[in-house]
């Protein structure tokens, strides 16, 4: 396809894109809370929208099944993409600014955090951000045993499952509602734009525009 294939994932970071793109003259043409289609058209012939999981997105932008996506630094990071894997193909040329959240360490209030770590424990700890938990870990001097995790993550202190958990904290309500408290934050994350350096080479005149365009809704937002 001689157009841009721009990769999205629904939910929040969808709903915090469409803002932006609008400002930059861009309507997506379909509602994916209501359409089927996994491939959505916008006002832009050029121009189509694929929704992918939210951990699929810079695969899909690394591997040329999209130009251009939006993927959160954490997804960014556990992908591999910052980490020097051999896996940094991605070019970030923007932080959108978008889906602001943190990644934090919570565990059951009656859990004593400092103490365990300062005693050199090894705990337990669940999650689906493995990479950046073991990265995090190490670079203490902490012993864990990592648990993956795909959902329901405050669920494994309350039952036992581990002593604590790595995962995204926006408001903390979710913690708070079930008995739980973030006791350390490991980095504040926010939604980039990542493009695919063969597509910036061979569509520039077609890519650069749209990333320029971009750009100038970020700061027309901020």
């Amino acid at each position: 396809m001689n157009g841009i294939t721009l990769a999205l994932s629904k939910g929040r970071i969808f709903d915090d894109t469409l803002p932006l793109l609008a400002r930059a003259g861009i309507q997506v043409l379909e509602d994916p809370e209501t359409s089927r289609k996994l491939i959505l058209p916008t006002n832009r012939a050029e121009l189509r929208v694929v929704l992918v999981r939210a951990s699929d997105v810079p695969t899909y932008v690394e591997y040329g099944g999209a130009d251009v996506g939006v993927a959160g630094l954490d997804v960014l990071l556990e992908h591999g993409a910052a980490w020097g894997q051999g896996r940094s193909g991605l070019y970030q040329p923007l932080d959108l600014g978008i889906a602001r959240c943190r990644l934090s360490v919570a565990t059951r209030a009656d859990f004593d955090y400092p103490a365990a770590v300062r005693q050199g424990s090894r705990i337990r700890v669940a999650t689906k951000y493995v990479q950046l938990a073991r990265q995090h870990f190490a670079d203490k001097g902490v012993h864990v045993d990592l648990i993956k995790l795909y959902g329901s993550m405050e669920l494994a202190p309350l039952t036992g499952l581990a002593d604590a958990i790595v995962d995204l904290v926006s408001t903390g309500s979710t913690l708070k509602a079930n008995q739980l408290v973030e006791v350390e934050r490991i980095m504040d994350i926010s939604a980039r734009l990542v493009v695919n350096p063969t597509s910036l080479k061979l569509k520039r005149e077609s890519l650069r525009p749209l990333i320029d365009a971009l750009g100038a809704a970020v700061e027309g937002g901020s």
